[in-house]
């Protein structure tokens, strides 16, 4: 069991050493949770994108490193023991990124649900980076974003213009981590 989840709330993962039993676990749980309303549910993608949290293929890949998500506090090159793509982070820690992630409060009218594709991110007519993952937020009353923007536009409070679907929109630069930035509820 592991006191964790992928939404930024108190949540727990069952791991089995045989999946087989996944089934049966399952069946108990729902029937010990029944007297107190327990109910199946899914992940929820306004509270990941609320906690900034990241989702793999939507805001990170294979081409992301962890000095653009501003995870270098994790990377520690001083190690005396070599591992597979130390000499490629030493060389960004070096010279440093050409894009960092961001967040985004995107005006307009409230989202209907999370993008489903790369939305561009312009500035001065140029493209300077894509959406990632936005969604409306009920609670903040606002569409939040993750974002994915070259370096000189990742200030904070730098306006940008988002591709949109339904067409073009105005965003601001924020810290991407929108609520709960302490991770109070996941620690309660």
């Amino acid at each position: 069991m592991s006191r964790t989840g992928w939404s930024c709330e108190l949540g727990y993962e069952l791991y089995l050493k045989d999946g087989s039993w996944g089934d049966e676990l399952w069946e108990k749980i729902m029937a010990a949770g029944m007297p107190f309303g327990l109910k199946p549910g899914h992940t929820s993608t306004i509270r990941r994108v609320e906690g900034g949290m990241l989702s793999y293929h939507a805001d990170a890949d294979i081409n992301t490193n962890p000095y653009e998500l501003g995870m270098d506090r994790l990377v520690n090159l001083d190690i005396e023991s070599d591992f597979i793509g130390k000499a490629a982070l030493r060389r960004i820690r070096e010279n440093g990124v050409t894009r960092k992630q961001v967040g985004l409060r995107i005006e307009g009218m409230p989202l209907k649900g999370p993008n489903t594709t790369f939305w561009s991110i312009r500035k001065g007519g140029n493209i300077v980076g894509k959406v990632t993952s936005a969604i409306h937020s009920p609670r903040l009353e606002q569409n939040i974003a993750l974002a994915m923007v070259s370096t000189d536009c990742a200030e904070i409070g730098s306006e940008v213009e988002i591709a949109m679907p339904q067409g073009p929109a105005r965003a601001t630069i924020v810290d991407k981590l929108f609520f709960d930035p302490k991770k109070k509820i996941a620690a309660a």
